[in-house]
């Protein structure tokens, strides 16, 4: 097993570095366009003019891009960002906040840090924009697509074509169910109630986006949110090496999210949702990836868990699976997205991964 992660190891690095290449020439992308809704794992900016806690606009974030502090939760790349590469994108999919007209067809990142499937996860840190809000912004890209195509028919064949990346739910347990100070859900749901009020919720949401033209949608579980350095420090494990609760309410949840795909796939026929299994991807021996450091970010962080504006970071940041407190690497991201892209276990998606979505 170790050899044969090595040997996919080796082939991610070279896959990664073919993509970066695409990068500098005029790539022709597998999907014409590319849709992100999410949350910080994934934000490229859009909480930068927020009145919120929840920004990174600031150093030593993006320390390893050239263009510095972006708005992105990482010290370089977001996974979506690695699956722009190898997808052969030409340039990153751009946040909603600052999109030029010229780059409406490519694709747009509505995602904001903080923000869920529930309304007011993560208020407590001020503005953000929940999946409600994101798919409104998407309705305005749908008009502003219809505009430039000429009718609503020719927006929806197009959009019919382009991948949509959907992941949600993190903050509806991080920043909402298990802050009991701050909201309520923990005393009026148990764990069970809970995920099955997030899952009917979600797949309302999922079946709005489906009404804007979307038809290849990958749905991305909540990752082993026990395992977060800010997890562990606030709850602690009582000898685990991660806080064992919340990873079972985040295994529940991506429990009847699987059921939840099985079921669009079953009466939205005319479109193809898959699920992406986070959790299983990042949990194992992270030494086997080469990561020496899993337990603490690589950043100093202050009391909500984001690093200290310009507080200098770890120099081995290849070595770490975790930025800040919540936030992976870049060199975690790769991983993430490669294994999303294509499947180094069966497990990691299902009924199949990214490379054989995009192609139906």
């Amino acid at each position: 097993m170790l050899a044969e992660l090595k040997i996919w190891l080796l082939l991610l690095s070279f896959l990664v570095v073919s993509s970066n290449m695409q990068l500098h020439v005029q790539a022709v992308p597998q999907v014409p366009c590319f849709f992100i809704f999410g949350d910080s794992l994934v934000d490229n900016g859009n909480n930068n003019g927020l009145p919120t806690k929840a920004v990174s606009n600031y150093p030593p974030y993006g320390i390893d891009l050239p263009q510095g502090p972006t708005g992105r939760f990482s010290n370089g790349l977001t996974m979506v960002d690695i699956l722009a590469q190898i997808l052969g994108f030409d340039k990153y999919i751009p946040p909603f906040a600052n999109l030029a007209s010229s780059d409406i067809l490519l694709g747009v990142n509505y995602a904001s840090a903080a923000a869920g499937i529930r309304e007011e996860s993560g208020s407590h840190l001020g503005v953000r924009i929940s999946l409600d809000k994101q798919l409104v912004n998407h309705g305005i890209t749908f008009s502003r697509i219809t505009e430039s195509l000429g009718s609503k028919d020719s927006a929806t064949q197009h959009l019919n074509k382009c991948l949509y990346y959907v992941g949600m739910g993190s903050n509806d347990y991080i920043n909402n169910y298990y802050m009991p100070q701050n909201y309520s859900t923990s005393q009026n749901y148990t764990s069970e109630q809970y995920a099955e009020a997030l899952i009917t919720q979600y797949g309302n949401q999922i079946k709005t986006l489906h009404s804007y033209g979307a038809r290849k949608v990958a749905i991305f579980g909540v990752g082993p949110i026990g395992c977060t350095p800010f997890a562990i420090t606030s709850h602690g494990t009582n000898g685990s090496l991660c806080v064992d609760t919340i990873n079972l309410d985040a295994q529940l949840f991506n429990k009847k999210l699987v059921s939840l795909v099985d079921q669009l796939n079953k009466e939205l026929t005319d479109a193809k949702f898959i699920y992406v299994d986070i959790l299983g991807i990042g949990s194992g021996d992270p030494s086997l990836a080469g990561f020496k450091v899993a337990n603490v970010g690589c950043c100093p962080v202050d009391e909500i868990g984001q690093c200290i504006c310009s507080k200098t970071p770890c120099q081995n940041r290849s070595e770490y699976t975790f930025w800040d407190s919540f936030h992976p690497t870049e060199a975690a991201n790769k991983i993430s997205a490669a294994r999303s892209y294509q499947n180094f276990l069966k497990t990691d998606t299902y009924p199949m991964d990214i490379s054989h979505l995009i192609k139906l």
